[in-house]
């Protein structure tokens, strides 16, 4: 690492961890890197043009914080993070409304969007070929088994894939598993089947459409299917969701908003996974819901949908807490782009 790139890195480091740095906070650099001020302050331009930090005030009263846009993308050592008992770590506790404004920035950088646009070109390529309806349905019915499968998973569901295949294809239950685990694979493939017919419903995001697939996907595990009244805890994080119904329903509508606003369908689809799971608007299925609905922008824009075969549940569940803690889209937006690739190259292919 050149000694430019190591001050910086102390630079961003300090501000990181102090609230409205000033240059003179920085004198300790100077002695230790053997620079004067002017050399601090050009690097101090440099992170403010690279949008990493923010520089607020004028002359004296001039002083300097860490960008959120750099929290959401920053590089975060996951295993040391996770290392830390989650008591311990120094999260960001309650909702950030701010986050809506946040995340009007570009979501994936263009490598990313053009691996994905690559992957969207691909899948397009490979779908032509098919002119069989009943072949095309086979290969819809494959996503939506192993989709409902690894979904179910995630939440501790513990049927097996060919279980889950007999269950869905042949109606035969595993007589091993409870009722409430049959019935959420089943859920599944009735909300993966509304998506499907009903695609065009997701061009833009309606309130209501997030109400009516979480409703599908609780259907019979006695939840209600209304916005929670009441607080709600999370395993594992000391991040506490919005606890007022009023409140919910404005993060669900600026959700919406937010969606709609954005122009890639994967940017669209991206967003809709992390903040349904964020604002956790309802007493249980919120990240089943956003994984759904996930799907159904992706199947909107003529896309291929996220079965989630290949991915491992707790990097998942430790990318999902990244955002929850930290604002950080870092870890799961590795995991969407991955399982995104996955599909394209495992169905009709």
């Amino acid at each position: 690492m050149s000694l430019i790139k190591e001050r910086r890195n102390k630079i961003l480091e300090y501000i990181k961890n102090h609230e409205k740095v000033q240059i003179s906070d920085l004198s300790h650099l100077i002695e230790d890197f053997q620079v004067d001020k002017k050399t601090i302050q050009r690097d101090l331009n440099k992170l403010v043009e690279e949008k990493q930090i923010i520089k607020k005030g004028t002359l004296k009263s001039t002083f300097y914080e860490f960008s959120h846009t750099n929290k959401l993308f920053e590089n975060i050592d996951t295993q040391k993070y996770f290392d830390i008992a989650y008591q311990d770590r120094d999260v960001i506790e309650s909702f950030n409304f701010d986050i809506f404004d946040i995340l009007k920035t570009d979501i994936f950088n263009q490598k990313e969007n053009e691996k994905l646009e690559n992957l969207q070109n691909q899948f397009i390529k490979n779908f032509s070929q098919y002119d069989s309806q009943t072949l095309i349905n086979k290969e819809f019915e494959r996503v939506m088994i192993e989709f409902s499968w690894k979904s179910s998973a995630i939440e501790g569901n513990t049927y097996s894939l060919l279980a889950t295949e007999a269950l869905l294809k042949e109606n035969i239950p595993d007589s091993t598993k409870t009722p409430e685990e049959t019935q959420m694979i089943l859920n599944h493939k009735d909300a993966f089947n509304e998506v499907i017919q009903n695609k065009t419903a997701f061009y833009d995001l309606k309130y209501q459409d997030i109400e009516y697939i979480h409703s599908v996907l609780i259907k019979n595990l006695g939840v209600k299917t209304n916005i929670r009244k009441s607080p709600v805890g999370i395993t594992g994080t000391k991040y506490k969701p919005l606890d007022n119904e009023f409140q919910i329903k404005e993060a669900l509508e600026k959700t919406a908003e937010l969606i709609n606003y954005k122009e890639s369908f994967f940017e669209k689809s991206f967003l809709i996974l992390i903040l349904l799971a964020y604002i956790q608007a309802f007493e249980d299925g919120n990240k089943r819901t956003s994984r759904m609905l996930s799907n159904a922008i992706l199947l909107a824009y003529d896309s291929i949908s996220l079965s989630y075969r290949a991915v491992d549940i707790i990097e998942y569940k430790k990318a999902i807490i990244l955002f929850y803690e930290q604002n950080n889209i870092s870890l799961l937006k590795k995991i969407f782009i991955e399982q995104f690739e996955d599909s394209v190259k495992n169905y009709f292919n």
